[in-house]
């Protein structure tokens, strides 16, 4: 291995810790729920799937159950719903021709002194619980974006109302200039990791600033010739797009890559442990084999 070589392998076991962005407190929390220790193992920490931000729809066009969806429109009112258990803020979000409910748990107060009645935003679907939200200007009239996740409230459907629980915002102009133009990355996550932090948001930050850092840094592990012969795209390539697709047939390209190279080096690995055990256990030579052998043999 040559200098370069040393050099591109060291800078992908580099620890998390060195990461822009993630810092002492969230890098305990990488190494310690996802097994992230190293640049490496945040490259190969890959999406469990992914939203569509091009597509829109209108209220009426959502199904009866839980799904992903994204949609314009703009606050009426903003109201507290207080009870023994909780304090939600709710939201009534309208496209123009119907009404759904946009509901809060945490940080509520904020929330309501941030959002601006009567601007057009995006509700898009997203995970559960998993806000994002964007630098707000009290002053501002800016259009912006939200994100959630559509679910039901109380009672599925009841008297037809549904709602989307813990949005993301982001500005519109923002929205429009993202890195992320169509497919966007979901990780895995859970409710204790996001009350510390660890949200998509967070994911999609580091790993684009791991990305970005790591052109001419990856090492490309598979020979020129298997790249031709099965239309291969680089390593590089296949990591980013695994992340941040270019278009859904770059994401496909990549899936194919990455599962073609894992397959191509468990193959491998069986085959030297087959020649490493024949090379170590000969078995028995006979070098003269007689008549009785052959008898048996021969029945």
């Amino acid at each position: 291995m040559n200098y370069i070589s040393v050099v591109k392998e060291n800078f992908l076991n580099t620890p998390i810790d060195y990461l822009k962005g993630v810092g002492p407190n969230r890098s305990e929390i990488l190494k310690k729920e996802f097994q992230i220790f190293t640049f490496k193992d945040l490259l190969y920490f890959f999406p469990f799937r992914y939203i569509d931000r091009t597509n829109f729809y209108k209220i009426k066009e959502i199904e009866k159950s839980s799904s992903d969806v994204q949609i314009i429109g703009k606050f009426l009112e903003l109201r507290f719903h207080n009870n023994s258990k909780n304090n939600r803020l709710i939201g009534v979000f309208t496209d123009g021709e119907q009404k759904i409910e946009i509901v809060w748990f945490r940080a509520t107060k904020w929330i309501e002194k941030s959002i601006k009645l009567n601007t057009d935003y995006v509700v898009e679907g997203l995970s559960q619980s998993d806000m994002e939200w964007a630098d707000l200007d009290d002053d501002s009239d800016q259009d912006l974006i939200i994100t959630g996740i559509f679910e039901c409230l109380v009672a599925p459907w009841f008297s037809n109302s549904f709602s989307i629980a813990h949005p993301e915002l982001d500005l519109l102009k923002d929205y429009k200039n993202k890195f992320i133009k169509g497919l966007l990355p979901i990780y895995s996550s859970n409710e204790r990791i996001l009350s510390k932090g660890i949200t998509n948001k967070f994911f999609r930050e580091i790993l684009l600033n791991l990305i970005n850092s790591s052109l001419n840094k990856i090492i490309e592990n598979l020979n020129k010739e298997i790249n031709e012969k099965y239309h291969l795209i680089t390593k590089y390539q296949a990591l980013k797009n695994i992340h941040f697709p270019e278009s859904q047939s770059m994401l496909s390209k990549s899936e194919f890559r990455l599962k073609y190279e894992e397959f191509f080096y468990l193959q491998l690995e069986f085959l030297m442990t087959n020649v490493s055990k024949k090379s170590k256990f000969k078995g028995f030579n006979f070098s003269k084999v007689g008549n009785h052998f052959n008898s048996f043999y021969n029945k």
